[in-house]
């Protein structure tokens, strides 16, 4: 599958990006899976945007934040993949080029996530480690997991 990714800032992104990454996140997170949230948080003008296109459509997304806006560690949300394009792997490569970005342009002591509960596995698999039990954010039963910098790099 061809896909071509992209890392811009807020001030960066076309008019048309933007509503393709807002459409993706409200469509997963709001719609598939029924949660009301407030999606324009204000984080989104101080983050690095890392999507995919293929055939001219956002699939997958993730929102890169510098140390200081969520945790005091550099953190990846809204991490998502469109429905149809699950199960080819998608978001594990969305994960990998997110964690090697962070490395490169936010250094600091590690990357701090608020995942899913449900994914717990799936962040494992990509270096990030349980950091606390499972807690409600949005009706949905989500932990921290952290990648420690050091770790990911040997």
């Amino acid at each position: 599958m061809n896909i071509i990714w992209k890392i811009k800032t807020f001030e960066n992104l076309s008019p048309y990006e933007l509503y393709q990454i807002l459409k993706l996140r409200i469509n997963v997170f709001m719609l598939e899976q029924e949660c009301l949230y407030p999606e324009c948080d204000n984080k989104d003008l101080k983050a690095e945007h890392l999507f995919g296109f293929h055939e001219n459509s956002i699939i997958a997304y993730a929102r890169l934040l510098p140390p200081g806006i969520s945790y005091k560690e550099s953190s990846i949300g809204r991490v998502v993949t469109a429905s149809d394009y699950r199960k080819f792997g998608i978001g594990r490569e969305l994960m990998e080029k997110a964690i090697e970005r962070i490395l490169i342009e936010f250094p600091s002591n590690g990357i701090r996530i608020s995942a899913q509960a449900h994914l717990q596995i799936f962040y494992e698999s990509v270096g990030f480690q349980k950091e606390t039990e499972p807690y409600l954010e949005d009706n949905i039963p989500h932990i921290e997991m952290a990648l420690k910098v050091n770790k990911y790099r040997d």
